[in-house]
């Protein structure tokens, strides 16, 4: 049985779209491996396609927040942790789960989201205006891969337009994995505030968004808050990543950009497998579990890194190549089971839209400094990017 000594973080040099170089290894010698935790529990690490996608749709596997008391990098001593606030329902499992799921399910169809194209390359096109008549140079991050997002995701929940840019303030200073602790607090409590008046807004004059969509039903404040927050988060940080990690890796693969052109909507799959900016998804199994020749004894916590089950040799040829004309497929970035992303719909459509729109506005778009200077986000992060991306043209 293999043993890793500690959860790798340091990606290899030069490679910063690559898994550290102990996970492959560890893949190497089989879809799971031991993993000691900072506060000597001893978890697992699955870096197998196939196993990490079994355990995600195995209900024997929980995503409850009150049992994950363990942490790969952290040691949190005799914290309590706490269940998670009503409406927050990433982390619950059924019947919980599905309460706050299921009347979101009909917002977030193929058909809706392909109805929102329209605006979406409305909000792209006004965004690369905008960095077009500022003139060559600009943080793409900035100018670019977060604004889109989250103005497509306040326009859904119907946050108003002034409140906007310090609505994403808020919303950079807890996700993004750099800020202290007083800082991290400081912007939550802010957002929290925010969406709770957000809500009351909406009781008092529903407009057309999916927060008031819901007012029809029997949740709380309490809840809608919850589920908005879930919205906002998933809907806002993975998909900025997706574009602003997504365009230095065209940048720097530029052969790639005519597949691009040519098959966007294959392109963006393989960019999302091959990034997979959510590294990892964290499971507590709740009783005894064989897998792989393996027992999982309940109350142990299981790592699942999708960044390395999406390079795993036995289910994707030559893994570790950006192929945009890959017709493989079937990735694991947006998760698996009943905690498959509700809003992947959302995000492809955004992807499809923003990606081909920025080359071909920009066709000699390129970095403005050395690959190697470009700053990336913290592993501490749960969700991987960069942190500017200096480009010109």
């Amino acid at each position: 049985m293999h043993t890793l000594p500690s959860m790798p973080t340091e990606r290899p040099s030069g490679c910063p779209f690559d898994p550290p170089r102990e996970l492959l290894e560890a893949r190497e010698h089989g879809p799971i491996s031991r993993l000691p935790f900072p506060d000597g529990h001893q978890g697992w690490l699955v870096t197998g396609f196939d196993l990490a996608r079994q355990i995600l749709a195995d209900s024997r596997f929980s995503s409850r927040r009150e049992l994950m008391r363990h942490h790969p990098l952290i040691d949190y001593g005799d914290i309590e942790v706490p269940e998670a606030p009503p409406g927050e329902f990433l982390l619950m499992d059924e019947p919980r789960h599905g309460r706050y799921r299921k009347p979101l399910v009909g917002k977030f169809t193929v058909r809706r989201m392909r109805q929102l194209t329209e605006r979406v390359e409305q909000i792209t096109a006004e965004h690369l205006d905008a960095m077009e008549q500022a003139g060559p140079g600009a943080d793409l991050v900035t100018a670019f891969a977060k604004p889109i997002p989250a103005m497509v995701i306040c326009e859904l929940l119907g946050v108003p337009y002034e409140d906007r840019d310090r609505f994403q303030e808020n919303i950079d200073a807890f996700l993004g994995g750099e800020a202290g602790d007083d800082e991290l607090i400081a912007a939550y409590a802010a957002t929290q505030q925010y969406l709770a008046e957000l809500v009351a807004a909406k009781r008092a004059h529903p407009t057309d968004d999916v927060l008031s969509d819901l007012l029809d039903g029997d949740l709380t404040d309490e809840e809608l808050q919850g589920m908005a927050l879930i919205l906002l988060s998933a809907g806002f940080d993975t998909t900025a990543n997706m574009l602003a990690l997504g365009t230095f890796a065209l940048l720097r693969n530029p052969g790639q950009v005519a597949a691009l052109h040519a098959d966007p909507a294959s392109a963006v799959e393989e960019l999302l497998r091959y990034l997979s900016v959510a590294k990892q998804f964290f499971r507590v199994a709740l009783e005894d579990v064989e897998l792989a020749g393996h027992t999982i004894e309940a109350g142990t916590t299981v790592i699942l890194s999708l960044s390395t089950a999406n390079r795993d040799p036995d289910r994707f040829p030559d893994p570790h190549t950006l192929d945009l004309r890959r017709q493989d497929g079937g990735h694991l970035a947006f998760s698996h089971g009943i905690h498959q992303c509700l809003g992947q719909q959302l995000a492809r459509v955004e992807l499809r839209v923003a990606f081909p729109a920025l080359f071909n506005r920009f066709p000699t778009l390129r970095l403005a400094v050395p690959s190697e200077e470009v700053a990336l986000r913290p592993e501490m992060a749960d969700i991987y990017g960069v942190k500017s991306l200096p480009v010109t043209w």
